[in-house]
């Protein structure tokens, strides 16, 4: 449940979040939430960013694939424990150092990743049912 919070802030930094809010068709308060709660996560875990896409803001390795990206590799590798860690670090061209950090922030955020990997399982099945119409329909 959201509480009351007052912050002063400077009239500058005030007027390009309202600016922000503006150019992004969203509230300032939206936008102040979405900025901390990031803030706080890459605060957190150092070597993580978020950025825009297609399907909105996500959480990713700086230079490198998102964090749903990862641990869904993760769940379908084979093995055990680090050989497991390296032997992805080796498939994705990232460091076992990455690898965990991927790791680390799923422990602490599992349901911002699941979500992601939930998301692209149903647009993929939306894809293939798509395809599998077309198909049908051009091979009638």
């Amino acid at each position: 449940m959201a509480r009351p919070t007052s912050f002063r802030l400077p009239e500058e930094l005030l007027a390009r979040l309202d600016d922000e809010a503006t150019s992004s068709g969203g509230s300032a308060t939206s936008l102040v939430a979405t900025i901390l709660d990031e803030g706080l996560k890459t605060r957190r875990f150092p070597g993580i960013t978020y950025r825009d896409g297609p399907t909105g803001r996500r959480a990713s390795i700086v230079g490198g694939p998102d964090i749903w990206e990862i641990i869904r590799a993760l769940k379908q590798s084979p093995g055990k424990d680090e050989r497991r860690v390296v032997a992805l670090s080796d498939e994705l061209g990232l460091s076992p150092v990455q690898i965990r950090l991927a790791i680390d922030f799923y422990g602490v955020n599992p349901s911002e990743v699941d979500d992601r990997i939930t998301a692209d399982d149903v647009f993929a099945q939306q894809l293939r049912e798509r395809i599998d119409r077309r198909e049908r329909l051009l091979s009638s």
